[in-house]
């Protein structure tokens, strides 16, 4: 097993800090080569691009990326091909496979323990899930454990999903400890150990941990035997109930995800006001924003009732045309239009029990008008950063 690569899984509920995590872990990396592999909802994979923006590695170096599916399962193929891949190409210490938050993390974790091209090149090192402490503690907190309905069940809630990704864990990772009272935090603590006895618990703020200790440290034990239920049920019944029946998570769940594209800038007032208040069906929201006479692209992260807005840099189509050439001719695949260049909406949206169409319809509606996209230099600038590395907050909890 020595000279097999450790591989470190990590899933967790949506917006809870697992892409926070993986730059914090990039960041701090010391003498460890990482290599990551992220997976997404939606077929634009705004995580694969923010790690890669937070570290020193391209998307195509390092930081591999699974878009518009979900890698517990219709995205294994892709998923073994990935990991392969990496290893054939590469020189590294150690694989980080973030999934996306409604990644049943038994399957994953199967890939590097069966026969397989993945189990020949890794070694599973640990089961890591990040949860919102204070969500957790909203979802489960009372006085008996969280009732689980049977896998063959239709419409389990999502929060069975967050049982399923603590039960099969060895680190659970309660996130946004801040924003909790020690009370809180200790029923959190409580409701871990009630699902998973064996899992190590560690409080963070804007998941930061030290790498050592959750990457150093080889917890993932395939002969160990946990009392309620631990990893070993999951991964001998196929983490589905055993008789094979899979479901998506999306069915199961009652997840939909979406992906809203426009060349067209949204109106900043309108769309401020939309952005402050989402229906609560819809759980997560990340992307690129385009406002109207704004230079700089928006970045959209919205989970739950919190939205921030984050100011990551000109668009290309803004600066000089000298400029522009040299970033074009560096960047061959950038998706430009010749009308308005690089400028351009990309979200993806993901909900429970979501209506789609009204949440489309919505976002529409908060896109300027034909009278004011030729007036727009007289638009309200709203709320939204001019400045290169400027967030705003439009929304709290």
């Amino acid at each position: 097993m020595g000279d097999r690569i450790p591989v470190t899984v990590l899933s967790g509920n949506l917006g809870a800090g697992k892409t926070t995590l993986v730059n914090h872990l990039l960041e701090r990396s010391g003498d460890r080569e990482l290599a990551v592999l992220v997976n997404d909802m939606g077929d634009v994979n705004v995580d694969a691009d923010l790690v890669a923006a937070g570290s020193d590695l391209d998307v195509d170096d390092g930081v591999a990326e699974l878009s518009n599916g979900c890698i517990c399962c219709e995205l294994q193929d892709d998923l073994e091909s990935a990991v392969t891949r990496l290893a054939r190409e590469r020189d590294f210490d150690h694989l980080v496979v973030e999934s996306s938050g409604i990644s049943e993390p038994a399957p994953v974790a199967r890939l590097f323990t069966t026969e397989s091209r993945a189990a020949a090149r890794y070694r599973v090192n640990g089961l890591v899930t990040v949860v919102d402490a204070r969500l957790f503690v909203d979802a489960f907190g009372g006085d008996e454990v969280p009732e689980r309905r049977a896998a063959g069940e239709d419409e389990r809630p999502l929060s069975d999903l967050l049982v399923e990704q603590v039960e099969v864990s060895n680190v659970v990772l309660l996130n946004k400890a801040d924003l909790c009272t020690e009370a809180e935090l200790e029923t959190a603590e409580g409701l871990v150990a009630a699902l998973q006895p064996d899992a190590e618990t560690a409080r963070t703020e804007f998941s930061a941990v030290d790498p050592a200790w959750l990457l150093d440290v080889e917890r993932f034990d395939p002969d160990a035997v946990s009392d309620l239920p631990g990893w070993k049920r999951a991964l001998d019944d196929d983490g589905h109930g055993g008789d094979g029946d899979h479901r998506h998570p999306d069915e199961v769940y009652g997840v939909s995800s979406f992906t809203y594209r426009r060349r067209r800038p949204f109106h900043p007032e309108r769309v401020a006001d939309l952005l402050r208040s989402l229906p609560e069906s819809v759980v997560r929201s990340k992307g690129t924003l385009w406002v109207a006479d704004n230079d700089q692209r928006q970045t959209l992260g919205q989970a739950g009732s919190s939205v921030r807005v984050t100011a990551e840099g000109p668009w290309v189509a803004s600066l000089p045309a000298v400029e522009q050439d040299l970033y074009r001719s560096n960047r061959p695949d950038l998706d430009w239009d010749d009308e308005h260049g690089d400028r351009r909406t990309e979200l993806v949206v993901i909900g429970v029990d979501m209506d789609e169409a009204n949440v489309r319809d919505r976002l529409d509606d908060a896109l300027v008008t034909d009278a004011e996209w030729s007036e727009s230099a007289s638009l309200p600038a709203g709320p939204f950063p001019g400045s290169t590395g400027e967030d705003a907050v439009l929304r709290e909890p």
